[in-house]
């Protein structure tokens, strides 16, 4: 009878450690897409167009160490217009803000400012060589320019509900343009899923279950479900979307930049680690496996970082892909604030401005914090992509810039030392 209750007891902790596993249904996606004929061409095209821009990024970067003052580096801010679909739910403001709950997650650990990445230092002892990855990316729920049939005004978040977004598929033309998020059952047991490299301009989406999106309490019946709470599942998926495949992809014994994930600076490991292991503690392939990254299985409140390399595919991949995303679904400040950037920051008195994607006639100036004008200056973004700014004699303290460009105008704050 005690063997019978003892074999029982160990059957049941299996069970209770399988459910614990986290599941991704990326690869069954993509099985589905190299399926079919005209799917897997489409992607194959997309992915060599990936691979050019990829090398060009990693010798334009190689480059830049040498010469860290190449202004053709600095980046401004990438801006993703997301939608957000709850098919199977009724309008709902608490859907809306556990959506927004969700956005400010994935904002947070694509550009490395989440509270727990401050656990790496401890742990970056295990890992050396390897630094944290930040993409300088903003995903913002849209608010214009919404589809005819969406029922949506302009002003209003891109949330929609009951609308059975993609009859069940994996592609809507209708919202093509987007980062579509799709609330819904991934399948039996999988947390969700996303092509390996999306495709916005097809309107396709990553699919996220109804107990993984978010965090805190939720709402009526999309509760967070721990130990995936955390709202980690989608920044797993979305990295995915930004062609990352799982840090298990395989042990790299030859070539790191094309075995396994194909990123040099995430350690080889060929099979999935869950749980939350202590940092070290796990060695695959002959070295420490970097469970704590975005990338593996582990749980939510587990796994903190992106590498650098990880930033690097995903900016080329956001390169190959970004005239998909619309530019009229967001408001024109938000638009403008994302495409300039100012570099260095603090700095002397002299700094420049860099424009991304912008073509109207815009002008700068800056003032003091008693509002004095100190400098300003008009030119035509479309011949001259970024503009040198030398302040004379200027005292320490705050400043302010305001860049105008067509009817919308941002400020930000610079620090002179």
């Amino acid at each position: 009878m005690k063997s019978k209750f003892i074999l029982l007891t160990v059957l049941i902790a299996s069970q209770l450690t399988f459910s614990q596993q986290r599941t991704c249904g990326m690869q069954q996606k993509m099985d589905r897409i190299m399926a079919s004929p005209v799917l897997k061409q489409k992607y194959l095209e997309q992915q060599a167009k990936f691979e050019t821009e990829y090398q060009r990024l990693i010798t334009e970067q190689e480059a830049f160490s040498k010469n860290a003052t190449t202004v053709n580096n600095i980046n401004a801010t990438i801006l993703i217009p997301v939608a957000v679909h709850f098919p199977d739910a009724e309008p709902s403001s608490c859907l809306q803000n556990l959506a927004q709950t969700q956005i400010n997650i994935l904002n947070a650990d694509y550009n490395a400012t989440n509270s727990d990445i401050s656990q790496w230092t401890a742990a970056s002892s295990f890992f050396p060589g390897v630094n944290t990855g930040n993409l300088n990316i903003q995903f913002v729920l849209a608010t214009q320019n919404h589809p005819a049939n969406s029922g949506l005004s302009n002003g209003e978040l891109a949330v929609t509900f009951g609308t059975n977004f993609l009859n069940g598929d994996d592609f809507d033309p209708t919202w093509s343009g987007y980062m579509n998020l799709v609330c819904r059952d991934a399948g039996s047991g999988i947390l969700g899923y996303s092509p390996l490299g999306g495709v916005p301009g097809d309107g396709e989406t990553v699919v996220i279950a109804l107990s993984a999106f978010g965090s805190g309490s939720g709402c009526s019946g999309y509760v967070p479900g721990a130990p995936y709470n955390l709202g980690r599942t989608l920044t797993h998926e979305i990295g995915h979307f930004f062609n990352l495949n799982h840090t298990f992809a395989g042990c790299s014994n030859t070539n790191c930049a094309t075995q396994g994930d194909r990123i040099c600076d995430t350690p080889p490991s060929n099979t999935a680690t869950g749980g939350c292991p202590t940092p070290g503690s796990t060695v695959k392939c002959g070295v420490n496996t970097l469970t704590m990254n975005y990338m593996d299985y582990t749980n939510d409140a587990c796994m903190y970082m992106f590498t650098a390399g990880q930033a690097t595919r995903m900016l080329a991949y956001y390169n190959t892909i970004a005239s998909q995303f619309l530019t009229n679904t967001l408001s024109n400040n938000e638009y403008l604030a994302a495409n300039f950037a100012i570099a260095p920051n603090p700095n002397n008195g002299s700094f420049t401005i860099q424009f991304k994607d912008l073509t109207n006639t815009t002008s700068i100036e800056v003032f003091d914090i008693t509002g004095r004008v100190v400098y300003e200056n008009n030119f035509n973004v479309a011949s001259e992509n970024y503009q040198t700014v030398n302040l004379q004699n200027p005292t320490s303290g705050v400043y302010f810039i305001n860049v105008k460009s067509g009817s919308s105008i941002v400020t930000k704050k610079i620090i002179i030392e």
